[in-house]
């Protein structure tokens, strides 16, 4: 593999600064950087230091050119013990090199396993066997709105029941001199918003046969993949200059501060909400996509590379455990703006999280993100066409399409 200046810059930075390890000592890679993110990271971290281990940091934030992977960062020459990823190739790329820690036995003997919903414990399977720690459950696809900005428009964002509903009331948010949407158009962003429109507007074997581990390439003549490029190209119309190098936080903090009424993001928005103080129901309300045929779902999730002696071992089912513990769930979950992973933590949770978990009730409601089933290439190559379009104003959604075939075409070859 090659690897870019920047990955080799970010690598040797942080290798500088690891100290060497101890039996106890647990490395732990992540991209989290948001202050949200951040409070709950502490969360995790206060719990495994509390079991007698030390938590190092290896942290590569989010960036515009997306997320770089564990086996990127092991092959430029840091090795963490733990690792934030949700690609199944990843896992089963150390899986069979035998740098995988395999979980299902202490799960089970935990009891962890019967307080996971369905689409966690599919989450944290790869090909039959548990490889992960579930973290959060996260939509993908949600409306935070300003109250303060609605009510000032005269409008009711949860009166509406499609995409042209709530388009139709933006009319209105200008004249009473707000934005419509905060956008964020960094590539990752641009590549979100496109999984949600194609889970919100075509059916299940058009999101799966995209973004499966086996790609159908007929889905792509399917009429709402049209729809969905269209879609795509009203938001690209409403961003200001500044959402190309805006992160989504601060897009958050425009919806927060009153200068836009919504944003159209995974629920992770929500922790910063509540890190600005402010409550649900009276500052804010939150909704899913209007209309939306299907919802996607992130789970993320940690894994854990054995191999290295029986103490680090021990050490990282230690921290397994202190991740899926109900109380440290119930407290991160908090903090992060997400939804517990386990049922029995969702006492007294926010009506956001009583959304989601109602979604995923819904029978064939919820799908798995893309990185939790596609490949990393696979979601790469959506996401270049998605942001080629994105910034070409003249290309059509056809010429979209086309790219899509034939980026799948170069793909399934090797898959």
């Amino acid at each position: 593999m090659v690897w870019t200046g920047r990955l080799a810059h970010h690598v040797l930075a942080l290798t500088l600064v690891i100290p060497a390890a101890s039996a106890t000592d647990i490395v732990v890679y992540h991209n989290w950087a948001s202050p949200a993110e951040l409070a709950a990271l502490n969360v995790l971290r206060e719990a495994v230091e509390a079991r007698g281990n030390h938590w190092v940091p290896l942290a590569i934030p989010h960036d515009a050119d997306g997320a770089i992977t564990v086996l990127e960062v092991i092959d430029a020459g840091a090795t963490p013990n733990v690792f934030l990823q949700s690609q199944p190739d990843i896992y089963r790329s150390l899986d069979a090199e035998g740098k995988l820690l395999h979980l299902g036995e202490q799960f089970a003997a935990s009891g962890v396993l019967e307080q996971l919903p369905a689409v966690v414990r599919e989450a944290i399977t790869i090909d039959g066997a548990i490889v992960k720690v579930p973290a959060t459950i996260h939509a993908d696809a949600m409306i935070y709105y300003s109250r303060s900005v609605a009510e000032a428009a005269g409008i009711d964002p949860e009166s509406w029941t499609s995409l042209d509903d709530m388009w139709a009331d933006f009319d209105a948010v200008r004249a009473a001199g707000y934005q419509p949407i905060a956008l964020g158009a960094q590539r990752w962003q641009v590549g979100y918003l496109t999984h949600v429109l194609v889970a919100s507007l075509g059916g299940p074997e058009v999101y799966a046969g995209l973004y499966g581990r086996t790609v159908k390439p007929a889905v792509l003549d399917d009429a709402s993949m049209l729809e969905v490029f269209v879609w795509l190209r009203r938001f690209q119309q409403l961003v200001d200059a500044e959402a190309v190098s805006r992160d989504w936080n601060i897009a958050t903090n425009m919806v927060i501060n009153g200068q836009a009424l919504l944003q159209l993001q995974g629920d992770w928005m929500k922790g910063e909400w509540h890190a600005a103080g402010k409550t649900e129901g009276v500052d804010f309300g939150c909704r899913l996509v209007p209309g939306a045929i299907h919802l996607p779902v992130t789970v993320d999730s940690w894994g854990l590379l054995g191999g290295v002696s029986p103490e680090i071992e021990a050490a990282e089912r230690a921290f397994a455990d202190a991740i899926v513990d109900s109380t440290i769930q119930t407290r991160f979950a908090a903090a992060k703006g997400s939804t517990p992973v386990r049922l029995d933590a969702h006492v007294a949770i926010n009506a956001c999280s009583q959304k989601v978990l109602a979604a995923l009730d819904r029978p064939d409601f919820a799908l798995p993100t893309p990185h939790l089933t596609a490949s990393p290439a696979l979601v790469a190559a959506v996401w270049d066409v998605a942001n080629r379009y994105w910034n070409d104003p003249l290309m059509p959604p056809a010429a979209a399409i086309a790219a899509l075939k034939a980026a799948q075409a170069a793909i399934q070859p090797a898959r």
